[in-house]
Parts: C-alpha cells; structure tokens; sequence
C-alpha cells in the first residue's frame, strides 16, 4: 500500500504565500519553502519542478482565487453602478479576509518570475486576465463607458482605486480601517458617476 504524501502541494503553497507576505518573492525559496513546513528539500521538488514552477503557481494559485471571487461580482449582479459598488468592496474585503495573500498580490507576476515561465503557467495567467478584463469591459459598456478612455476609468474605479486604499495599509502593516470597503465604493462610484 502506498502511504500518501505527508505534504501536498497546498501545504507547500501556503508556506510560500506566507513567506513572500513577510518577504517578498525573493524569500520564496525552494529550501525556505520546505524548513517552514518541516518537510525535505526533496518534498518542494516532488511537487514542484524548480523554483521558477513554485513562484508561479503561488502567484497563480492567489490571483486565480481573487479572479473567481471578483470576476463572480462583476457579472452577478444586472443593475451595472451596483455592480461597480460591490466589486469595489469586493477587492477590499478580500484583502481584509485573506491579508497575506493580498500582500502577495501587491507584487506582480513579474516580480514571479513570469518571464521564466511556462508556456502553461503563461496560458493560465493570461486567460485569468482577459476573463476579468473582459467582464470589465462588459460593465463599462453597460455604464454607458465602451470607449478607450471610459474603460480605463473603470478599471481604474473598480481595480486600481480599491487596491490603493489595501496596498497603504498593508504595506505600513497595519489592519485595514473598519470603513476601508465604504471609502472604496464611495470614492469608485464618485469617479464613475461623475464622469459617466
């Protein structure tokens, strides 16, 4: 009988999230991976084919967590601006729930390695993004902002906007404020009905 894994790859991965949300990418080593769970260098590599594989599915596996959530909130709801609202709180709620996963996503996939990644890590990452900025786009049609300039502005509301008021706090690691989600909407909604 073959005796299952003492370590699977979520146990490694959640090490890494941890260690690149007090360290940055650069403290996501092979053997900095494996001495915070207690396993065997030879574990890591089992699981994962060098340090280049592990960096991007800890990037991936994060990002694709958020997107799930995220994209769900953009194109669950018909009414567009309520939409727009809870996408917003969304990003910061998220960041609230899940702290050192959202530090982790303060980097980008280049600070990943995502040059050196493979062609499969590079698909997954690009499909991800093209879903969410598609259904972006999808709402900014419905608020009446298809163009080149209205799309940004969306994005900019509903993706950059709520992740400046995370990224301040995180950074000086200090918890987020109580109305951190309220501020996001607020100010998301008052860029885009402003100017819509």
């Amino acid at each position: 009988m073959v005796r299952p894994p003492r370590f699977d790859a979520d146990q490694l991965l959640d090490a890494a999230v941890r260690l690149a949300a007090a360290g940055g990418p650069p403290a996501v080593t092979m053997s900095a991976v494996a001495h915070a769970v207690g396993a065997p260098s030879g574990s890591v590599y089992h699981r994962f084919a060098g340090r280049t594989a592990l960096l991007a599915e800890v990037w991936l596996r994060t990002v694709e967590r958020f997107q799930e959530g995220y994209h769900a909130v953009l194109v669950g709801e018909s009414d567009p601006l309520r939409a727009a609202r809870a996408a917003a709180r969304y990003v910061v709620g998220w960041s609230r729930a899940n702290r050192e996963e959202a530090a982790l996503l303060l980097y980008g996939a280049v600070d990943f390695g995502r040059a050196e990644w493979s062609e499969e890590h590079v698909r997954r990452a690009d499909v991800g993004n093209e879903r969410v900025f598609a259904s972006l786009g999808v709402l900014a049609e419905a608020l009446g902002a298809g163009d080149e300039r209205g799309r940004e502005r969306v994005a900019l509301a509903l993706v950059d906007l709520p992740l400046s008021v995370v990224r301040r706090h995180l950074r000086a690691g200090e918890s987020l404020p109580p109305y951190a989600e309220d501020l996001a909407e607020e100010c998301s909604v008052a860029l885009l009905v402003d100017r819509l």
